[in-house]
């Protein structure tokens, strides 16, 4: 069911920001049979139709008289508040089929998982798909309970599509998987034994003990001193 959405046909030669002060967002609607029209709506509108319709969502824009068909194409946002601060939208032509990604929703528990300590891989977020407008989901449910055993996988052709919605990626592409979660090895490098110094435990070697390296300036025929009675005798 299409969403109205009342625009304003835009002045050029008033400033976007002098419109977003005034509760406006600057606008434009184009397609491949539609000249591109610049407009303004209401920001407070317009959040209440972009939170319930997205990107996916026919949106009539109204103005008086005139009607258009569109989809949300792009929104661009403030960095820091997310706040819209323009929006194209893009016109389509009646009878015409869109391929849109729509957002992938996963639902239910492996059992690999819960049992079995598996890794689940979400290897798509979105999945494209081709239909008429009026037919296009807001999102796509993939259940992930038949991921029961390590190496399963779940292909693009095992979901199923509401009526009027075919596939436009290959049937074979993974949606999701799970694998065996593998131990991380860690590898130690070996240790030179002989790069450490091996320290002596003990009290430190005394000059002149017996298994020491001799006194710096004693040589061999260095003179032994003389005992204290030698030297009384001396005195005589």
């Amino acid at each position: 069911m299409a969403i109205a959405l009342q625009f304003e046909k835009r002045d050029a030669k008033v400033a976007p920001n002098t419109l977003r002060n005034a509760g406006r967002i600057p606008a434009v609607f184009y397609g491949r049979r539609q000249s591109s029209t610049p407009i303004t709506l209401s920001a407070r509108d317009f959040e209440k139709v972009w939170r319930k319709a997205g990107e996916n969502t026919v949106v009539n824009l109204q103005s008086g008289n005139e009607e258009v068909q569109a989809l949300i194409h792009a929104v661009q946002k403030h960095p820091v508040s997310g706040v819209a601060r323009h929006v194209d939208f893009y016109v389509f032509e009646k009878g015409q089929k869109l391929k849109i990604k729509i957002p992938i929703e996963f639902k239910g528990v492996s059992p690999a998982v819960k049992d079995m300590g598996a890794v689940l891989v979400k290897v798509m977020y979105d999945l494209e798909i081709e239909a008429a407008p009026k037919d296009l989901p807001q999102k796509i449910e993939v259940d992930i309970s038949s991921l029961a055993a390590f190496g399963s996988v779940i292909t693009a052709k095992e979901i199923k599509l509401p009526e009027g919605v075919t596939l436009v990626i290959s049937p074979e592409d993974v949606v999701a998987s799970v694998y065996e979660p593998k131990e991380e090895i860690v590898e130690v490098a070996p240790v030179d034994l002989s790069t450490i110094e091996v320290m002596k435990k003990g009290k430190e070697p005394v000059p002149g003990e017996e298994g020491t390296a001799p006194v710096a300036g004693a040589g061999a025929d260095a003179k032994t001193p003389p005992k204290k009675e030698e030297k009384k005798e001396a005195k005589k």
